[in-house]
């Protein structure tokens, strides 16, 4: 920060330096991003000042439109694999990442909320507890990317967006993924990388004639690599949250209360058909709130 005071460096040249800086420190402590880092630092403050104030930690896994409440579908931002939908049917991302076979670990919303509203009144009365409860699917119900690829190629055939050049419907194509981020880097600098230096070049030799085509190629290549090195930590991970503590909550609340009170506060991945809920609720959830931004 002194360095860049002294050059009188821009605001976003400070920004960029710091989210820089941040990002070192994040993989320097094995972490891949600041997102996660910054959550493991809370949670290691939280345990060290917390002294006789009982703490429940919740961590869920990636957080996916509502299933039942307030409505079907509700979300307030395009994020996580949002991103690779509304981009899809844009038409402007036709590839990624994941292995199929892995498991895409999400939970809807409102399970996430009915699970704090449980666990805080399950622990209201205790005194010194310090316990961890992961809101997860992987291990009880897990859903391969194979089932949200198929899920969503289904709904975009069934239900074409309107992303042509004058506004009618496209049938779009499948989808291509691959399973190491090496294949992938190798499929962009063949297909992108080196026609985008092949056309660097013509501008240069012909005086920049090829800038505005030239500098919108390099906008979006360099987007698609920031993608891939954001998402790449997720989508190539092979382990499972083990929702133990979770579970032992449900059967409990199963167990002495009656069928109304588990049916309103229900945080159970096993209720879930992955397959009817990529299909139904969250991909046009998505793709709503794409279309009222």
């Amino acid at each position: 920060m002194r360095e860049l005071n002294t050059n009188c460096s821009t605001k976003k040249a400070e920004r960029r330096a710091m989210k820089e800086l941040g990002l070192k420190r994040a993989r320097n402590f094995g972490w891949p991003n600041t997102y996660v880092f910054t959550k493991a630092l809370g949670e290691m403050m939280i345990g060290h000042l917390r002294a006789d104030i009982p703490v429940v930690i919740i961590r869920p896994s990636i957080i996916t439109s509502t299933l039942k409440e307030p409505f079907s579908g509700w979300t307030e931002g395009i994020r996580t694999i949002d991103t690779i939908i509304v981009r899809y049917a844009k038409q402007t991302l036709s590839f990624f990442l994941p292995d199929l076979d892995l498991i895409i670990d999400v939970i809807p919303g409102d399970m996430v909320v009915n699970a704090m509203m449980v666990f805080m009144s399950a622990h209201s009365e205790d005194q010194q507890e310090h316990i961890i409860y992961h809101v997860t699917s992987s291990l009880r119900n897990p859903a391969p990317y194979a089932v949200l690829s198929d899920s969503g190629h289904r709904y975009f055939f069934d239900n074409p967006p309107c992303t042509g050049r004058n506004g009618e419907f496209v049938q779009l194509k499948k989808m291509r993924f691959f399973s190491t981020v090496e294949r992938l880097i190798m499929y962009m600098t063949i297909k992108y990388k080196l026609p985008l230096e092949m056309l660097h070049l013509a501008n240069i030799l012909l005086w920049g004639v090829f800038s505005r085509h030239y500098n919108e190629a390099r906008r979006k290549y360099r987007f698609v690599m920031q993608l891939i090195e954001l998402y790449a930590p997720y989508a190539l991970f092979k382990g499972c949250f083990d929702d133990m503590n979770s579970q032992k909550l449900r059967m409990a609340m199963n167990k002495h209360q009656n069928i109304n009170v588990a049916y309103c506060f229900d945080f159970d991945p096993k209720s879930l058909d992955w397959d009817d809920y990529f299909y139904s609720v969250h991909i046009p959830g998505v793709l709503k709130l794409w279309m009222i931004k």
